[in-house]
């Protein structure tokens, strides 16, 4: 198999690539964006995208068939997955500035069509917190959650531990919630199923590590951010 679902597969000494350098392509060919000016990022740095922004347009088919292709393309492009999230939130209501802001994106790919794959995963929380620690914490025990079932998956296939997991976060007042009691008091609003992040860090089965907004990964995949950051 060397093509699949849009997916390129290719087997060499290194272990397996996947990419979607020709689907990309094809989305560029087919939009007429093949000989347009490239750009350092997806989106214009905090902007936000607004339903009532800007002019109507007749027709927004095309537009939405173009939002289900990129759509598609974040399987292997997670660098556009924030701005493509916020495109799909507005095909009912197409304007002229939807339309230049996706076609920015195809510009964004043109400067580099192939990328290898990689898994990235982002939701919203169900729940509605009442301060930017608590869904902090929140996201903190929703990873938790997932170190603990691969824990559990490779004791399965016989794979020992030996070592933390490293969760790292960039706000310090998690901090002082996992390690301050006198803190951890003035945090009882937040429900007890999220302190199963302490129960874990005792335990050593995770590891909290502090970390710049600097050389926060993740910014990228939740907010439009400027060139040197991106």
């Amino acid at each position: 198999m060397s093509y699949f679902l849009g997916i390129e597969i290719c087997m060499n000494k290194l272990g397996l690539n996947l990419c979607q350098h020709k689907y990309a392509l094809d989305i560029l060919a087919k939009a007429r964006f093949l000989d347009c000016k490239a750009v350092a990022i997806p989106m214009v740095p905090s902007h936000t995208l607004k339903h009532d922004d800007g002019t109507l347009l007749p027709d927004a088919s095309s537009y939405r068939h173009l939002v289900e292709r990129l759509l598609c393309l974040t399987a292997t492009r997670p660098n556009i997955a924030y701005v493509v999230h916020q495109l799909s939130q507005i095909v009912d209501a197409l304007t002229d500035k939807h339309l230049i802001a996706a076609h920015r994106v195809l510009r964004y790919i043109k400067g580099a069509p192939g990328q290898a794959l990689i898994s990235w995963r982002s939701k919203k929380q169900p729940k509605i917190s009442i301060s930017s620690s608590e869904a902090e914490y929140r996201a903190l025990a929703a990873a938790t959650c997932e170190v603990k079932w691969i824990s559990y998956l490779l004791k399965d296939y016989h794979v020992e531990m030996k070592k933390s997991a490293v969760l790292f976060c960039d706000n310090k007042s998690i901090f002082a919630i996992d390690k301050i009691h006198v803190f951890h008091e003035r945090t009882k609003h937040i429900e007890i199923d999220c302190h199963l992040v302490r129960e874990n860090v005792s335990q050593g089965l995770i590891k909290l590590l502090f970390i710049l907004s600097s050389g926060q990964v993740a910014d990228g995949f939740t907010k439009s951010l400027p060139t040197t950051m991106f």
